[in-house]
């Protein structure tokens, strides 16, 4: 009777686990990024949505007045909308008879990178 040798050493056992386990480290590194990333991606989109709503407020408002309005976390909260880390809503108008409006929404991501989203247009009084 002969006896076989089909079987895995010790070391190819051993050398496959490393290259699992490489492989696995690889793709838990890249998971983590992608949700680091739908986070990130998520705060610029209602970023976005409030800076649209900003906006469209000061369409809304009478051309005279748009110079003072002021925006901030507590209106955005105050309007229905969940603000997000650290949130401000800075309108900036320039011109007399042609307003160059521009909303900056700015917050942290993570609590601790400082991002920002601007819109701007052009309004005249109607």
């Amino acid at each position: 009777m002969k006896l076989s040798n089909k079987g895995f050493t010790l070391v190819e056992l051993f050398l496959g686990a490393m290259i699992m386990a490489f492989a696995l480290t690889a793709f838990l590194v890249i998971f983590i990024n992608c949700i680091f990333l739908n986070t990130s991606n998520s705060n610029l989109s209602i970023a976005t949505a409030h800076a649209q709503y900003a906006l469209e407020e000061i369409k809304s408002t009478n051309f005279t007045s748009i110079i003072s309005q002021t925006w901030n976390s507590a209106t955005i909260t105050a309007k229905g909308l969940a603000s997000l880390s650290s949130e401000s809503i800075a309108i900036n108008v320039t011109g007399t008879a042609v307003l160059d409006v521009t909303v900056t929404v700015s917050w942290r991501d993570r609590g601790i990178r400082s991002r920002s989203y601007a819109l701007e247009t052009l309004m005249t009084e109607p």
